[in-house]
């Protein structure tokens, strides 16, 4: 029968009188084994001798598998569910399964929002114990893992090998679905949501939903108005990093990316890309509601915001709301009456960059966009694309009380007047007013 020695002060029991000298020093604060690297104190030589090898990089635990070594033995055995695909784990939330159940209970954190894990130097908070050790290293800017290829130095292991498979090329993360390959767990699984489609990071202003916590925190800024990003050269500013970055590229005159019918240059390819379906009238995009198809994703999404009546930007002045942002900030000029972007030739001042670029073909011009079907021109893409619905006959934009569709929402709300019985355009002459600026230009000439 074995030997049951109990702790006196808290009555648990052990079943070796080692294991209870070790646990007494948790009581007496005993931390009698000390790193000479660090300073930090341990109560057991065991975890002295575990906690060295951070210091020297030892790693006698290996994968018969892959060849990965690891410092610990449960690393290890966690390492291994990774080859046999075991994640016992799973998320009652999203169904989302993990290897290790503190994998899970970190990512059930990512659905209550719950930081248990706060910065005593500027109070930010994490939700796990792994983010704030590498956060605090922010504050005293500790890099103590170098990489022994270019010298560059990291704050945690983990980054220190993954930056590695940059030098080797390994990209070990594979998707079973379309065969993909990463150099990061966390970019696979990332990447798996464009097959689940799984968006668990939720906008709590409006009902938007990203994959990423970095995208919504990026989208927030639509509301917020914030603009972290700002140039120093004109001091514009943006919501997003790489916007500045693109931006940068127009004062530099770095456009490297050409288009070969018309020669207006971009400085990424993707914008190339994206302006060369303007010339083959391709329309990838296509609504499931009334079949109109679009150039780019971001279009259809503000398109079947016409369909649903989501207009999830509100002005703070009138309360008027806008299905897209850029409506938001345009309309807002009218209530600043700010312009600031002014035509060099006329003065003519613009509450946009994009219109004053394309006033200024109106004095050169040009006429960069051209028609695939009978070769007009065009000085704006915006024409264009009004231009190629007299081809495919395409009249989008209905009528709510006769039904008529119309190619443009100008005409449309032309048109509308004839319902309401609205003239705002007026003769400075006679004082006769008309539905509509055009009908106005041919009264005109009667004087």
């Amino acid at each position: 029968m074995k030997t049951t020695l109990r702790c006196e002060l808290c009555q648990e029991s052990f079943t070796r009188s080692q294991y209870l000298k070790c646990h007494l020093r948790t009581h007496i604060g005993g931390k009698t084994f000390k790193c000479d690297v660090c300073q930090t104190r341990f109560s057991q030589s065991g975890n002295f001798k575990r906690h060295l090898r951070t210091h020297t990089g030892e790693k006698p635990f290996r994968c018969d598998v892959c060849q990965s070594s690891f410092s610990l033995l449960q690393n290890l055995k966690r390492h291994l569910k990774i080859h046999i695909c075991e994640k016992p784990f799973k998320c009652d939330l999203c169904q989302a399964s993990f290897t290790h159940s503190g994998y899970l209970k970190a990512h059930v954190r990512t659905h209550s929002m719950e930081k248990p894990f706060k910065c005593d130097v500027c109070q930010a908070r994490f939700s796990n114990s792994g983010n704030l050790k590498a956060h605090l290293r922010t504050h005293s800017s500790e890099r103590t893992f170098k990489c022994d290829v270019c010298q560059a130095r990291f704050r945690s292991s983990g980054n220190l090998k993954a930056h590695l498979r940059t030098h080797s090329g390994e990209k070990p993360f594979n998707c079973d679905v379309c065969q993909a390959s990463f150099s990061r767990s966390g970019s696979l699984k990332v990447h798996l949501r464009a097959h689940t489609g799984q968006k668990p990071f939720k906008c709590d202003v409006c009902p938007a939903r990203f994959s990423l916590s970095g995208s919504l925190k990026v989208h927030l800024n639509t509301h917020t108005g914030q603009k972290p990003f700002k140039c120093d050269v004109c001091q514009a500013r943006f919501t997003k990093s790489e916007n500045l970055k693109r931006h940068l590229r127009a004062h530099i005159g770095e456009n490297q990316f050409k288009c070969n019918m018309c020669q207006v240059s971009f400085s990424q390819s993707g914008s190339l890309k994206l302006h060369l379906r303007i010339h083959t009238g391709e329309t990838p995009f296509t609504c499931d509601v009334c079949q109109a198809s679009f150039r780019l994703s971001g279009s259809l999404k503000i398109h079947l915001r016409t369909h649903s009546g989501e207009k999830p930007f509100n002005c703070d002045v009138c309360q008027a709301s806008f299905i897209q942002s850029g409506n938001l900030k345009r309309h807002l000029n009218t209530h600043s009456g700010e312009r600031p972007f002014s035509c060099d030739v006329c003065q003519a001042s613009f509450s946009r960059s994009g219109s004053l670029k394309c006033h200024q073909r109106t004095h050169s011009g040009e006429k960069p966009f051209k028609c695939h079907v009978c070769q007009a021109n065009f000085s704006g893409s915006g024409s264009l694309k009004i231009h190629l619905r007299a081809h495919t006959g395409e009249k989008q934009f209905k009528c709510d009380v006769c039904q008529s569709r119309f190619t443009t929402s100008e005409n449309l709300k032309g048109h509308l007047r004839t319902h309401t019985g609205e003239k705002p355009f007026k003769c400075d002459v006679c004082q006769a007013s008309f539905h509509s600026s055009k009908s106005l230009k041919v009264h005109l000439k009667t004087h």
